[in-house]
């Protein structure tokens, strides 16, 4: 019997929150015939249009039985997570549903229903921040590509759909026929929930001249030992301070964020240098090999050495 996939849409989802899951459910029913049943459902039903302008045929909302609902993002985030309708919906949806998922922004409608509460979740990085002031009884992951707690599955923007998609696929049908699929998509099979969204914050937008000093001076200074009290201080504010600006900009913790600019600078390391993995992890400040294993595992999903051997094996 197949597996009915709820594909929740509203006026200006994001359309390749939609097309990228969409896909590798209909690819994997090629190799598994009759293994999923795509539904597209919106308020309303009817053609309902992307962000993009291209608009896509759409049931009305119908909480019937399904085996997983996934509900996309998009600007239109705030306008669906305040629609009544849609709220109830993806409560009854969710009450009979035996996963419930979301892509980017779609975490917000999530949690605007309370599906999220008491739960850790993920969202585009860029949002994070906003998802953690906006509904404190979430537990928010900036740095995770995709999570799972329980029956409920979040993940980061846009093509991390395709990374949580092709994991649903995986947890259904089998390693196998996710690798099968991700083949056909020419895509990597899989990016580990883990992974970290972005590389060494270089992609957040900074508006402080204090934080941008502070992670400045963390990048030059990764060997040396680098407490919240010594950026802090190159900020010219005081500790508390310093930390709430820093996650208020970043949606992460200065010290979350030190590990990770200490995990980009071994992984380029490793990557193109011959250094041994114990020199690597002191001159890059984590004192030893297992505490840069241990952070490695956590972003990368793959320790230092199988990085290494990757890259080479690319090369």
């Amino acid at each position: 019997m197949a597996r009915t996939i709820l594909l929740l849409v509203f006026p200006g989802f994001q359309l390749t929150d939609l097309a990228g899951p969409m896909t590798v459910f209909e690819i994997a029913a090629r190799f598994v015939p009759g293994a999923y049943a795509l539904v597209t459902c919106a308020e309303g039903g009817g053609a309902v249009a992307a962000s993009s302008g291209l608009a896509v045929q759409a049931a009305p909302l119908d909480a019937g039985a399904c085996d997983t609902l996934l509900v996309v993002g998009g600007e239109g985030t705030q306008a669906a997570m305040a629609a009544p309708a849609v709220l109830d919906f993806v409560r009854a949806a969710a009450a009979g549903a035996r996963r419930v998922t979301s892509v980017c922004s779609g975490s917000f409608v999530l949690a605007a229903a309370g599906l999220l509460d008491g739960r850790r979740a993920t969202t585009h990085w860029r949002r994070a921040a906003g998802l953690a002031r906006q509904f404190p009884r979430v537990t928010v992951a900036p740095d995770s590509i995709f999570i799972r707690d329980g029956k409920v599955w979040t993940s980061a923007g846009i093509t991390a759909g395709i990374d949580l998609a092709l994991a649903l696929v995986a947890d259904d049908l089998g390693e196998a026929v996710a690798a099968q699929v991700a083949r056909e998509m020419v895509v990597a099979f899989r990016r580990p929930g883990g992974q970290s969204q972005f590389s060494a914050l270089g992609d957040l937008p900074i508006e402080s001249d204090r934080i941008g000093r502070a992670l400045a001076f963390a990048r030059a200074h990764l060997g040396e030992p680098l407490p919240v009290e010594r950026l802090a201080e190159v900020a010219s504010l005081s500790p508390r301070q310093f930390a709430r600006a820093f996650a208020r900009e970043t949606g992460t913790t200065p010290a979350q964020a030190v590990m990770r600019l200490r995990v980009e600078a071994a992984r380029a390391a490793l990557e193109t240098g011959s250094a041994g993995v114990e020199q690597v992890a002191h001159a890059t400040g984590f004192g030893d090999a297992e505490r840069m294993r241990r952070a490695f595992l956590r972003l990368f999903g793959q320790p230092p050495q199988a990085v290494r051997r990757g890259a080479r094996a690319a090369g």
